[in-house]
């Protein structure tokens, strides 16, 4: 099947067999345990909700095939999967190698709970410009490489391929975020990562109503080790957000084409406008990696990062002058969501941090919907005559 095929039957073929009933959709199995008629034969393998779920299962083959992985599982939150991962494949004093321009929560995790419980060190380094830097920086401990591509906020690239080959070289594990991109316009595995986590609850479910975070490997000992500590740990995704990550799953490659084209337009009418200082869109000529995104993606997505002229002050006043566009943290529902991110996501960073990654105070991060995008630069335009 295509992938567009995939993301609509994939988890959820109807079972015409004796005992089924032919659903065209997964039920959803609310039952935290399962009766059985031998005490040693659990049926159909189903014990208890934690270990497996009809309903999660079905979500998580579907998770697997839209990133052509073997193997997906999916978790309460994103962080929950990120948390599961780590815990899983690192050991005390490990050395991780990460991108430094990181989701906030995905930082303070590591700065939090991986250093001081597990004694790990990890690096932070520009592998965007200089992807050598993980040769060099590298200890022979080092674990894991973690990388997000696009990165949040500023949207920069890393060439997943290259790195990855630099992986191998040093004995490490590949672990790529793909929730920006999607697996609509970007496959890490398919260009040499070794693990793909996603936030669920942006782009794959794409309604804002759900948290959840995903899995996906090639790697079944990598699968198997994190698939016990799913259950061991218990953070997995509930049978009701697991039916509704499955709906949402089935319109991705139609909303991601939308998204695209909208956040491409509004690229392009905020680039010309002279109150405007930069903005960022993989999509623009302009963009430093255009080309690289060219190369190692299908889409340049739907997150456009722009710098308003002026200062914080200013851009406090765009932001809340918006009547379409809502202000809110988060992204890749269908409703287009505004922040700035000095005061809202990566607010836990100092300052100091904040100006060395280039998060000033008059960036401001666009999910763009799938609204009619002329609405939304007129909405767009308005609030740019408050300044």
């Amino acid at each position: 099947m295509r992938p567009e095929t995939k993301a609509i039957h994939i988890g959820e073929e109807p079972n015409l067999l004796e005992g089924g009933c032919g659903d065209v959709v997964v039920p959803i199995h609310l039952s935290s345990t399962f009766a059985r008629k031998e005490v040693d034969k659990p049926p159909r393998g189903y014990e208890y909700s934690r270990t497996a779920n009809p309903t999660r299962d079905a979500l998580e083959r579907r998770l697997a095939a839209l990133e052509n992985a073997k193997f997906g599982l999916a978790f309460s939150s994103g962080l929950a999967a990120e948390t599961t991962l780590l815990v899983t494949l690192l050991e005390p004093n490990s050395h991780i190698v990460a991108v430094d321009d990181l989701y906030g929560g995905t930082k303070r995790l590591f700065e939090t709970t991986i250093k001081n419980k597990l004694n790990c060190t990890i690096t932070y380094a520009d592998l965007s410009s200089r992807p050598e830097l993980l040769l060099e920086n590298a200890t022979n401990r080092a674990k894991l490489v973690w990388l997000e591509t696009p990165t949040n906020p500023l949207l920069k690239l890393v060439d997943i391929p290259l790195v990855a080959r630099y992986c191998k070289e040093i004995g490490a594990i590949l672990i790529v975020d793909n929730t920006f991109a999607t697996p609509c316009f970007q496959n890490p595995l398919e260009l040499g990562a070794d693990v793909v986590v996603h936030s669920t609850t942006k782009y794959i479910n794409g309604h804002t109503d759900s948290i959840g975070g995903a899995v996906m490997t090639n790697n079944e000992s990598i699968y198997e080790k994190v698939k016990f500590n799913q259950n061991a740990i218990g953070a997995i995704l509930s049978p009701f957000d697991s039916f509704l990550v499955l709906r949402g799953t089935k319109t991705i490659f139609v909303r991601m084409r939308e998204h695209e084209k909208n956040a491409m337009m509004i690229a392009d009418y905020l680039e010309k406008h002279p109150k405007i200082e930069r903005v960022i869109y993989p999509g623009l000529k302009s963009h430093p990696q255009h080309e690289l995104a060219k190369r190692i993606m299908k889409g340049f997505g739907g997150m456009v990062s722009f710098l308003i002229k002026g200062g914080k002050d200013e851009t406090v006043r765009f932001v809340q002058n918006l009547k379409l566009i809502i202000l809110a943290e988060s992204l890749g529902g269908v409703e287009s969501l505004i922040e700035i991110p000095s005061l809202m996501t990566h607010s836990g960073l100092h300052q100091e941090e904040r100006v060395k990654l280039g998060i000033a105070d008059n960036l401001v991060r666009l999910s763009v919907g799938i609204e009619n995008p002329y609405d939304l630069i007129e909405d767009i335009e308005r609030a740019l005559k408050s300044i």
